[in-house]
């Protein structure tokens, strides 16, 4: 059993809705991060997916979101950003940051449009084995981001609001400290410490040199960490799947059992020329998930530790899982809500 002492308590909310409600799943996601501000969630963090029954748009979401709350910090994970203009992706991401007032946090991820071939000309201007979609391209966005002044010193922009120098608009300062990278490869993370960029695990990983996911998420933290060089400590944020029962109905326990037995498979192995290795599902009372989190010798490594939703639950499921989770999980992990935390000595 290891040492475990967690800071920074999250969630992660899939955003999922029928595909003929779209506005009641946008409404339920907004309020299920009201309820994790209530509940004293450090922050909540909506995944970004295309083509699905899912949040395509989370910088929209989470506009919406800087004004249903006022605390709780506010995270897209991940962004691919070859789907993205890095310029007008910067303005978008920026606007939200001034609404929030600070509060905005921002996963990106680099590499080939999934659905690209699908998309075709409705996604590339261009031939797309042409296009850049390296790691240059998050590079972009944080330079857009970063207030830097556009063209030499005589470069103005005219327009009825004015004569002024130009630079992406609205500058959020401060946002580029809170870019993260979801990391999933030695060669990801590596890239992701030595450029200065907060790191996200999650429950899938690539297996390179191991069949085992806890030994390859220690081997990149260990990686990540000998890369690092801002002046900044590095944040690092976990997820892992987590489903207490102990709120939950007889039903509910049964359908949460029968999600994680449809899933087990795919831990046991790892899968495709990449290796790819699945954590597994945390379903079960909060002692067994208190016993198995305190077993996990990478959640010893992190002090932040984001709770993943499982897809297409109920609203008052997502609701149940929270609460069990903060309540009768977070505290013995040493977690404390914000406002019973100490205050941090000065001088």
């Amino acid at each position: 059993m290891c040492a475990v002492r967690i800071d920074h308590l999250a969630f992660l909310t899939p955003g999922n809705y029928p595909d003929d409600a779209p506005r009641a799943g946008f409404e339920q996601t907004l309020e299920l991060f009201g309820v994790g501000e209530a509940l004293g969630y450090d922050s909540a963090w909506v995944r970004q997916r295309h083509l699905e029954r899912a949040v395509s748009s989370s910088a929209t979401l989470l506009a919406a979101a800087s004004q249903r709350t006022t605390r709780i910090g506010l995270g897209a994970a991940v962004i691919q950003m070859g789907y993205e203009n890095p310029f007008r992706l910067a303005e978008d991401l920026a606007t939200v940051d001034v609404l929030s007032r600070g509060r905005l946090n921002v996963g990106l991820s680099a590499g080939t449009p999934a659905h690209g071939i699908l998309l075709g000309d409705r996604l590339f201007d261009a031939n797309p084995e042409l296009i850049d979609f390296s790691h240059a391209r998050i590079e972009r966005l944080r330079r857009n981001l970063a207030g830097e002044w556009l063209g030499d010193d005589d470069a103005f922009v005219e327009s009825a609001a004015g004569r002024v120098r130009p630079r992406v608009t609205p500058y959020a300062a401060g946002l580029t400290e809170r870019l993260w990278y979801g990391g999933g490869s030695q060669r990801s993370i590596e890239w992701a410490g030595r450029n200065g960029f907060n790191l996200l695990l999650g429950n899938i990983t690539s297996g390179e040199g191991t069949d085992d996911y806890r030994d390859a998420q220690l081997r990149q933290l260990e990686l990540f960490r000998s890369q690092w060089s801002e002046a900044r400590a590095p944040r690092i944020a976990l997820g892992r799947v987590i489903v207490p029962t102990d709120g939950a109905d007889a039903p509910t326990r049964q359908r949460y059992r029968e999600f994680a037995e449809k899933r087990h498979a795919r831990t046991l192995a790892p899968h495709g020329e990449r290796r790819t290795l699945f954590a597994p599902d945390l379903v079960g009372s909060a002692d067994e998930i208190v016993s198995r989190l305190l077993d996990d010798p990478v959640v010893g490594q992190v002090s932040e530790l984001r709770l993943e939703l499982p897809y297409d639950l109920p609203f008052e499921n997502y609701q149940q899982i929270l609460e069990d989770f903060v309540t009768r999980i977070a505290p013995e992990l040493g977690w404390r809500p914000e406002t019973a935390r100490e205050p941090v000595a000065v001088g």
